[in-house]
């Protein structure tokens, strides 16, 4: 049986009031500034929508990733807030950081030496390595004479999705011991450090996660709600066989919808005959491969099958579909694919 009216892609509905509310939660968790990451296109949501929507509630500074970021987030919001950069001033930045006031963080004494020389008159932050060793300066490099001048210095935590994890304390205390005296602002909160309580709060908070409806925000409101069209159904017998390698075989009549989405569109494969596609209220699993385009989904209890599917929503949050996966819900955001027609609200 053919649906011929729906969408040949699904539709990706953004709830903006719902990120708002979240940013607005969390503000007031702190008695600082709260800032905002909006890094990798808004967590897959789409940064200019995003940041636009947080500009509005109050929100004054932002962070993304890299300064080919920034460009278009300085398009959206104009000059006044600032847009700190995490990896700071690389080789070929300079003159982008100029002309769009971004403000980076430097990770390294080279970054340090080239941002004061190219740059010697541009706000920079500093970002030092506690413990995760990813990005940020060592101990053994930092002199707290480098933070002169500097609008913000920063840290990032490695478990604080895990309250009770030791390397909080320990990335707490090494912060502390490397920040004592200085004049700067200092920031170690993301989401997680956000809910760890007051001492990992500091002069800004910077949430991520959280906002965009994901863990360890628990009491975060759903922002993304992505629906499937079903293109075709096919009612097939006890034995019969669906989709690649044949990895489905019914064991009875079964109703299958076809429904359009797949890896290309951030499905990730991992989820085959893992996942759950809600039709309202009612669960109905995915039986077969992810395939690039399509999967493949039970419907044989429903009265009637709809012309979509939802698979994120309030019935399933990204940390529920990721753990179908295997893996976390900023993976499941941030893989969005671009084929989707976006709905904000």
């Amino acid at each position: 049986m053919s649906h011929p009216d729906p969408m040949g892609t699904g539709t990706l509905h953004i709830d903006l009031n719902a990120l708002v509310d979240n940013w607005q939660v969390l503000d007031r968790q702190s008695a600082t500034e709260t800032g905002a990451v909006v890094k990798a296109d808004g967590y897959g949501l789409g940064a200019g929508r995003v940041a636009k929507a947080l500009a509005g509630a109050g929100v004054r500074t932002f962070f993304v990733a890299a300064v080919e970021e920034a460009t278009a987030l300085r398009a959206t919001l104009g000059q006044d807030p600032v847009i700190y950069v995490f990896s700071g001033h690389m080789d070929g930045d300079t003159q982008t950081l100029s002309d769009l006031g971004a403000v980076p963080l430097l990770n390294s004494p080279e970054q340090v030496s080239r941002h004061q020389a190219r740059l010697p008159d541009h706000p920079f932050g500093l970002q030092i390595d506690t413990g995760m060793n990813r990005l940020g300066i060592e101990a053994y490099d930092w002199s707290p004479e480098m933070s002169q001048d500097a609008s913000l210095v920063m840290s990032h935590l490695a478990c604080a999705d895990e309250p009770d994890h030791q390397g909080n304390t320990d990335q707490l205390k090494a912060f502390l011991e490397m920040t004592a005296g200085l004049l700067a602002p200092r920031s170690l909160a993301a989401t997680g450090g956000i809910l760890l309580g007051p001492e990992y709060h500091f002069d800004m908070t910077r949430p991520g996660i959280g906002l965009y409806g994901g863990l360890p925000f628990e009491g975060a409101k759903t922002v993304a709600r992505l629906d499937l069209p079903v293109i075709q159904t096919r009612t097939i017998k006890a034995g019969e066989a669906v989709g690649y390698a044949h990895s489905f075989i019914a064991d009875k009549p079964r109703t299958i919808a076809t429904v359009a989405g797949g890896y290309a569109d951030g499905l990730i494969r991992a989820l085959s005959g893992n996942a759950t596609l809600y039709a309202g209220d009612t669960p109905c699993p995915l039986v077969g491969r992810v395939s690039m385009d399509l999967i493949t989904v039970d419907v044989t209890h429903l009265d009637a099958v709809p012309d979509h599917l939802t698979i994120l929503g309030p019935q399933q949050s990204v940390d529920t579909l990721a753990d179908a996966a295997g893996t976390i819900g900023y993976e499941v955001l941030t893989s969005l694919g671009h084929r989707y027609k976006r709905s904000y609200s």
